[in-house]
């Protein structure tokens, strides 16, 4: 078992950056590939990006690459999510996920997830 608590969402403007942290306790965290997935209200949970057990594979979607750097360091058991140039359909909860399947993009990979952290952009 791993459990993740994800921190750093809140309020931001359309052009706006935000850091998302996702920290890990439990099982070792090197183990894992670890993810951030997130859902919209009405709309099924998407991948956003994913990083391999050692940070040197990262995968993202084509709607956040360019705009977000997904980081690990594990030493700290700890995941991040840099966005930036934030728009509103970023808007929605945010999920950091861990999984043995390595940094795939298919959120159903995952087997551990965090409870999500809400991130609103207004234009």
């Amino acid at each position: 078992q791993v459990q993740l608590v994800e921190s750093g969402g809140g309020l931001a403007q359309a052009g706006g950056s935000l850091r998302l942290s996702c920290a890990a306790s439990g099982r070792t965290f090197s183990r894992y590939a670890m993810g951030w997935c997130r859902q919209a209200p009405g709309k099924e949970r998407e991948f956003v990006a994913a990083i391999g057990y050692t940070g040197g594979s990262r995968n993202y979607a084509d709607t956040v690459k360019g705009r977000c750097t997904i980081s690990r360091d594990n030493a700290k058991n700890t995941m991040y999510l840099q966005m930036s140039s934030l728009q509103p359909e970023d808007t929605a909860v945010y999920y950091c996920a861990a999984g043995e399947y390595g940094p795939v993009a298919i959120p159903v990979k995952y087997n551990y997830w965090g409870q999500g952290t809400q991130v609103t952009v207004s234009s």
